[in-house]
């Protein structure tokens, strides 16, 4: 038996947030669209796989005085993968806390920028805009990644081609391409 088509108000929300990279400046930021009931997790990995991170560590969302993550034995914060978007009741302006990487501690402020219609020309999650190349895996932090910036805008410095060799020839900070990070979201989401 064909589906019924859903009516356009049984039609999940599209929730758009702009994600900035804290603690650095120029600004690292993508702005990305999902449905609302898209757990904690799945906005997790959208982060992941627009920023250019390898989800080699762990992360937290904190929101007001909640915490989300992925459980494990240690773990003191509510499951991210249980705990949807739309659950948390988030309005236009709230933003929520993730941090990536304990050692490193990339801060993120993800805010909620409004709701849209759900578009059917559109497959979610989907980034829309963004700026910068987020950091490479493993830079150290704001701190670490502000000197990799400084050594690698100097090819006299005794550490250039270690740096440049360890970030990747295809590594440019100033570089976001909008179409292969949906490429990337694409093929992770399929």
């Amino acid at each position: 038996m064909p589906k019924k088509k859903q009516s356009r108000s049984h039609m999940p929300a599209i929730l758009e947030f702009r994600i900035e990279l804290m603690d650095i400046r120029p600004a690292i930021w993508r702005q990305v669209l999902l449905p609302t009931p898209s757990p904690l997790d799945v906005l997790h990995a959208v982060i992941q796989e627009s920023f250019g991170w390898q989800n080699y560590h762990l992360y937290r969302f904190e929101y007001k005085d909640r915490a989300f993550e992925q459980l494990d034995d240690e773990s003191t914060a509510e499951d991210a993968a249980r705990t949807t978007l739309q659950a948390l009741d988030l309005k236009a302006g709230s933003s929520l806390l993730y941090t990536y990487d304990f050692g490193d501690d990339w801060h993120h402020e993800v805010r909620l920028v409004g709701t849209r219609p759900l578009n059917p020309d559109l497959i979610y999650p989907v980034c829309i805009d963004g700026a910068r190349a987020g950091p490479p895996e493993d830079a150290g932090g704001p701190s670490g990644y502000e000197r990799l910036l400084e050594i690698l805008a100097d090819p006299t410095n005794p550490e250039f081609l270690e740096m440049r060799a360890w970030a990747g020839s295809h590594f440019h900070p100033e570089t976001f391409d909008l179409r292969a990070t949906n490429r990337i979201l694409q093929l992770a989401f399929e």
